[in-house]
């Protein structure tokens, strides 16, 4: 008996990527700032793109600083269509092993651009960053 599957709907591709992010805590394109308390991201998502599929498990708000069209896709095989507008902000909560694993796509013809905060004093532990995902600020000489 094979194992039932929420996304079986969804394009193979796209499964594929959902499945490869359930450990990507990559919530956003950029690092920009990490305190001892939190982590700020921004999340950049060009007309008709599609973020990466990540993984919440800290709790966060996160603040949209254009308007503009989106299609959410959730691990429970939900596609979710919805309006963005300049200055929208949503504050999610995890309790003790609680997540959430989506990716979100620009369905509009301007890009998309959030800022996500999230607090490090969670009820979970932080997933790992990659080097990569930090922002470099060169020095001054």
């Amino acid at each position: 008996m094979s194992e039932y599957n929420p996304r079986s709907h969804w394009p193979i591709d796209l499964q594929r990527a959902c499945d490869e992010g359930r450990e990507n805590g990559h919530v956003g394109s950029v690092l920009v700032s990490e305190t001892a308390r939190v982590r700020v991201w921004h999340l950049l998502i060009p007309a008709g793109k599609r973020c990466n599929f990540h993984r919440h498990v800290l709790n966060y708000f996160w603040t949209a600083h254009t308007d503009g069209k989106a299609r959410n896709y959730f691990e429970d095989g939900r596609i979710v269509d919805v309006e963005h507008y300049k200055g929208e902000t949503k504050h999610l909560h995890f309790g003790p092993g609680e997540y959430l694993l989506h990716a979100v796509e620009n369905m509009g013809s301007t890009d998309l651009l959030f800022t996500t905060v999230e607090f490090l004093d969670s009820a979970n532990e932080p997933l790992p960053v990659a080097d990569e995902m930090r922002l470099h600020v060169p020095e001054a000489a």
